[in-house]
């Protein structure tokens, strides 16, 4: 399985796109067969980054949008938007807005059957930016990565759970060949021949140090240990949240140690989850409130992001504040002022 850690996540996922563009664009030429409308599928709730990449390597986006019923993408309606230029499927372990995993191999059930129907061999790509330094260590038996055949590469970035500061990215391929030859240079002024595959040549190697450092100080079942403990917090803190009249989960943390949740309908409130989370900054807790993507703009999510060094005792130093927060906007006379209310958090 080759691997390449450029210096950025983001460098990291042009790198992939582009070679599973690159992919699908040699098998069309090989088949003599047009090659100028390459599209790929994702959830509407990607982050960002993805929609650079369409927008900079001219690839057409296809959102599959995501709703109440189908919170992430789970191959509902899949062949909507799957045809013979899809260059591939993105699945997300844990995706921004909420933390979800998207069901990697419900994904590939739903592709399989497309398949058999036209014929069309589309692959995933696993975006495990956060969810691949989780899964691997505290949830074992879930089946997203080479174990499904379809998932041709994945991608992770240290600096979430990999335990690393910010700018190194990780990308694996299932095999050599997944990775097209025509993406490769090779060099030889440093003394020998040298393959390289980014966008850019040097670059500094502390990032890459720091990350094999981990590995190597914490080993699998350090790190099985210090994500286990996040996510224990992260399921102590969503189930006190549930617990509270005000709110509805969006999810529990139970994949990443990352949930959100709602505001319930109540006659006469005076607030919403902007107001808490002002009042919550406050106190010095930053727990962003965001509308969800397109097609589900109406609702209003806040969302907490259990970190290595969050602790049990400050999960509960923050519930309480939570509490006193609710506590003292319940007994506003009227509501608070809403002149250009926004988030003040931004993905």
């Amino acid at each position: 399985m080759p691997s390449e850690p450029p210096p950025s996540a983001r460098r990291k996922l042009a790198c992939w796109a582009d070679a599973l563009k690159r992919r699908w664009k040699e098998a069309r030429e090989k088949a003599d067969l047009p090659t100028d409308r390459p599209n790929l599928v994702m959830s509407s709730a990607v982050q960002v980054c993805w929609e650079k990449f369409c927008n900079y390597f001219d690839v057409e986006p296809r959102y599959v949008p995501i709703s109440e019923d189908h919170k992430v993408l789970d191959g509902h309606d899949l062949d909507k938007y799957v045809d013979e230029n899809t260059i591939g499927v993105v699945a997300i372990m844990g995706v921004t807005y909420t933390g979800m995993y998207e069901p990697v191999e419900q994904i590939s059930e739903a592709l399989d059957r497309i398949e058999e129907r036209t014929g069309l061999d589309v692959r995933i790509h696993v975006d495990g930016a956060s969810g691949g330094m989780i899964a691997p260590f505290i949830q074992p038996d879930l089946a997203w990565d080479f174990r499904v055949k379809r998932v041709y590469s994945i991608s992770t970035s240290g600096h979430k759970y990999g335990l690393v500061y910010p700018g190194l990215g990780w990308i694996v391929w299932r095999e050599t060949a997944d990775l097209p030859e025509s993406l490769i240079f090779k060099v030889s002024y440093l003394g020998g021949e040298m393959p390289t595959f980014a966008l850019n040549f040097s670059r500094p190697g502390a990032q890459v140090l720091l990350q094999y450092y981990m590995f190597l100080r914490l080993g699998f079942d350090g790190y099985r240990r210090v994500q286990q403990t996040s996510h224990d917090v992260a399921k102590y803190l969503s189930g006190e949240i549930e617990q509270m009249d005000d709110f509805t989960l969006w999810n529990d943390g139970s994949d990443i140690p990352v949930f959100a949740w709602m505001l319930n309908d109540k006659p006469d409130r005076k607030w919403n989850l902007y107001d808490l989370q002002d009042r919550l900054r406050m106190k010095g807790w930053l727990v962003p409130a965001y509308p969800m993507p397109v097609d589900l703009t109406q609702v209003t999510v806040q969302r907490i992001v259990v970190r290595n060094g969050f602790s049990h005792d400050m999960a509960e130093a923050f519930i309480k504040d939570l509490k006193s927060c609710v506590k003292y906007l319940d007994g506003l006379r009227s509501p608070m002022p809403s002149e250009a209310r926004t988030s003040g958090f931004h993905h």
